[in-house]
């Protein structure tokens, strides 16, 4: 059964913990995170970006997350990340989902709030629901594009008149973290983090953690992020052991054959990342 990541969340709030978001992209990734989660009894978050639904279809997605839940151990929510479009939400979430991301954080303030409230209304009729997000990430997420000049991160202040005007479920927070791959290692605001937590009491999400050293995103769960999306750092593993397979045998035509080790590759960052996220154990 799919769950929404309500008490997902709340339960890692309590317990000091956090829920990996693996950002998967076929059978194979969704595999992958589905059956190592279980292995190691951790509650799983499966994201999906918009460019990934175009790709796979949400009503797949759907359908393969909830045959992983079906032959699983574990608490399996499946999450729209960086959406933008309402009507897109609404779709997915009519077939399925129970959580999503509203993104509309490149948006004045009121507006975020605006679009956000729209979102909230609709996931909450059917049980679903909504993570927003304030303050910008720079980076690439799929095919969001925030430069360096445009980052911002979350003000405590802001954040209060924002959960409460929304009555969002979850936030995502901008303390220093960036989409894709680092240019120089990270330094998080872990004051800013601390403040946020003392004055808001939804669950914290921490975006852009691939490549965040392992000791800062701990330091961050102790301080209250209670969800940690993870997509590049998956990805490249995947990426990198197919491309060596098919170098190493130009002429394997099995797929089974070239992405079995690519799903091994895989598994290893999947591991290590839920031991960062302490969630093993959990479900």
């Amino acid at each position: 059964m799919i769950l929404s990541t309500r008490q997902m969340l709340l339960d890692a709030q309590a317990g000091h913990y956090a829920v990996p978001a693996f950002n998967i992209h076929n059978l194979e990734t969704l595999q992958v995170v589905a059956d190592t989660a279980s292995e190691m009894h951790s509650p799983l978050i499966i994201a999906v970006t918009p460019s990934t639904i175009d790709y796979a279809r949400d009503e797949y997605v759907v359908a393969m997350a909830n045959i992983a839940a079906k032959h699983t151990n574990t608490p399996i929510a499946i999450h729209l990340d960086h959406f933008e479009d309402i009507t897109r939400i609404k779709k997915s979430i009519d077939v399925g989902f129970k959580s999503a991301m509203i993104d509309a954080s490149k948006l004045p303030f009121e507006e975020n709030i605006a679009k956000t409230k729209e979102v909230v209304s609709y996931a909450h009729h059917y049980d679903a629901t909504v993570e927003a997000e304030l303050g910008k990430l720079v980076g690439v997420e799929d095919d969001l594009v925030v430069d360096d000049k445009d980052a911002a991160y979350t003000n405590p202040d802001d954040a209060v008149k924002f959960v409460k005007a929304t009555n969002i479920d979850s936030l995502a927070v901008a303390i220093g973290t960036a989409h894709g791959v680092y240019k120089e290692e990270p330094k998080l605001d872990f004051d800013r983090l601390a403040e946020i937590r003392a004055v808001v009491d939804v669950p914290l999400v921490l975006h852009g953690a691939s490549g965040v050293p392992a000791d800062q995103v701990r330091k961050a769960i102790e301080l209250g992020i209670t969800k940690v999306n993870i997509a590049t750092e998956l990805k490249m593993p995947f990426a990198e052991t197919l491309r060596k397979v098919l170098v190493e045998k130009p002429n394997e035509s099995d797929p089974r054959k070239y992405f079995g080790p690519a799903k091994e590759a895989m598994k290893k960052v999947a591991i290590e990342k839920i031991l960062m996220c302490g969630s093993n154990g959990k479900a």
